[in-house]
């Protein structure tokens, strides 16, 4: 295993008297506001900016009342050096924020709030759990969990779990493959400490939260699948179960901005070999995770599928918006049986059309589905969940619909650098 290098931190305000300095121009072109925008900026567009950043330097940030702000460094090819600085910014409507930038010799670290926060934990011999780790590749066909013959997965929370200051999720490091919300009623980074004890579960209402999904046989939190020609007939595929003949977690980056990993698996598809690479990713102040899937080896027109799960009372319904295609559903449809809304936004280039799976004799069911276009990559998508205990609104859905809608407007303005 390799190692990684990272770098987080809060910049303070050392001296750059002698070092090169230049301005971020950020400009929201919306009429409205914009809160926790994250903003990232690869080290390529800041020499442009500064001249050469040799290795072992780093970048000052100052908002335009000269204060210091909290920016992550992600080295996100592991070559030691940062690649990328990534912060949060909050938008007033149209505007246009001007960010002093400069060249330091070293930072200053303090304890920043965690905002963002991923990890992956192997159970010890003594049913403890240990730190996380940077890499590990999957017990071949690994099973799901049998609880009843053992009390603690092999996994915490059976396999990698990332979150921020709203919400949680889970991925399971098994055969399944599903993925799972963990709904929050609290800001600060949990996901290290459920789950490590049999009791209490977090299956049921605590005061961080609870896990409120069920997945079933469904693709749950927005897990992928295939959707390719069998015999010539259009047939839904699961990544997961026999077919896969590899499986490699890494973690990319972890907080206090965003956090980052990447699956990788080996995949049979029909007699045919894919390669999938999902990286995903998720930053403060959001209600969603984003997942970026490129694929290598896809039969000739098969799709990308992400699905939510069909389970309890809801109602499901579907819009496209200036560049977004947006699937959602909502209803008291949580484990707690209250209100839970989820959604699956597209750009809708790429976009290929909403459906839905059986509802049984399938290997995949109860599942409302988004499909794209394979011949257009890297393929991004975004898995929104608005619980009613994380946000009272959550529980109208018209709200939720608005909500979506001004987040399709976000996606379909960018904030601008210069």
């Amino acid at each position: 295993m390799h190692k990684r290098f990272f770098v987080t931190a809060v910049i303070l305000g050392f001296s750059t008297i002698g070092m090169a300095q230049s301005t971020l121009v950020l400009t929201n072109p919306l009429g409205m506001e914009r809160s926790d925008e994250l903003i990232v900026c690869s080290r390529k567009v800041l020499e442009q900016k500064l001249g050469k950043i040799a290795a072992g330097k780093f970048i000052i940030l100052k908002s335009k009342a000269n204060r210091p702000m909290v920016a992550q460094f992600d080295d996100l090819n592991g070559d030691g050096n940062w690649d990328e600085v990534a912060f949060l910014y909050s938008f007033k409507p149209k505007e246009k924020a001007v960010i002093n930038i400069a060249m330091s010799d070293r930072l200053a670290t303090i304890k920043a709030v965690v905002r963002a926060h991923v990890r992956l934990r192997k159970k010890n011999a003594d049913e403890s759990f240990g730190p996380a780790v940077m890499e590990e590749t999957m017990p071949v066909q690994n099973p799901g969990t049998d609880f009843s013959k053992q009390p603690l997965p092999n996994y915490l929370t059976e396999g990698p779990a990332w979150e921020n200051d709203k919400v949680a999720f889970r991925q399971y490091l098994d055969v399944r493959n599903g993925r799972d919300i963990f709904g929050k009623r609290v800001t600060h980074m949990v996901m290290d400490s459920v789950g490590v004890v049999v009791e209490p579960s977090y299956h049921d209402l605590h005061d961080w939260g609870m896990d409120v999904l069920h997945v079933g046989k469904s693709l749950g939190a927005g897990a992928i699948a295939m959707q390719v020609k069998i015999n010539g007939k259009d047939s839904l595929v699961r990544l997961g179960g026999a077919a896969i003949t590899k499986t490699v977690y890494t973690q990319i980056s972890d907080g206090p901005v965003r956090a980052i990993f990447r699956m990788q698996y080996d995949w049979n598809v029909n007699g045919k070999k894919v390669q999938v690479t999902d990286e995903t990713s998720i930053w403060g102040g959001q209600y969603f995770y984003q997942s970026k899937i490129t694929l290598k080896g896809a039969p000739a027109g098969a799709k990308l599928v992400e699905g939510i799960a069909k389970f309890n009372e809801n109602i499901s319904k579907h819009f496209e918006a200036g560049n977004a295609a947006v699937l959602y559903s909502h209803g008291k449809q949580s484990e707690n049986k209250d209100e839970l809304g989820m959604a699956i936004m597209v750009n809708r280039k790429g976009f290929a059309g909403f459906g839905a799976a059986p509802d049984t004799a399938a290997e995949i069911m109860n599942t409302y589905l988004v499909k794209q276009s394979i011949m257009n990559q890297p393929l991004v998508y975004r898995f929104y969940a608005g619980w009613i205990y994380s946000d009272s609104r959550f529980a109208d859905i018209t709200y939720f619909e608005q909500f979506l809608r001004k987040e399709g407007s976000k996606l379909s303005a960018p904030i601008t650098i210069f």
